[in-house]
């Protein structure tokens, strides 16, 4: 159910961009435990000069800013294992660690509109977000 969005300041392939949205999507189900099916991953490329990042980073052009929303109720142990995991899988593109920025905003059910336009606490999620 989380909706997600990943900026960067570089081009990527069409197969590398691919590939990154879903090592997004892969750190987010192991984590937050969600359904395979349930994918909101969006990626945006930015020219350089319209997105800022930190002067000391060492590889500006890699510089990745991922925003999360979802529903509350994870733990914090989740998500510690969520930012870990999004780093870890951000690596065998060039992204160094300390490259990637990444900001979780959990807002109540009752603020999503979903499943044809139902409030998310209407809705049977099929899924636990207690984890």
């Amino acid at each position: 159910m989380p909706s997600v969005l990943i900026e960067v300041r570089r081009q990527y392939t069409q197969e590398q961009e691919t590939a990154l949205m879903e090592a997004v999507h892969i750190a987010l189900r192991g984590a937050f435990k969600t359904v395979s099916g349930d994918k909101n991953v969006r990626l945006i490329v930015h020219e350089p000069h319209r997105f800022t990042c930190p002067p000391t980073r060492e590889k500006p052009d890699f510089y990745t800013h991922i925003s999360i929303d979802a529903f509350p109720g994870r733990s914090l142990d989740a998500k510690r294992k969520l930012y870990k995991a999004i780093v870890d899988n951000l690596e065998p593109f060039g992204i160094p660690k300390d490259h990637v920025k990444i900001l979780l905003r959990e807002a109540a059910e009752e603020n999503w509109g979903i499943r044809g336009g139902q409030a998310g606490c209407d809705v049977d999620l099929g899924l636990k977000i207690e984890v």
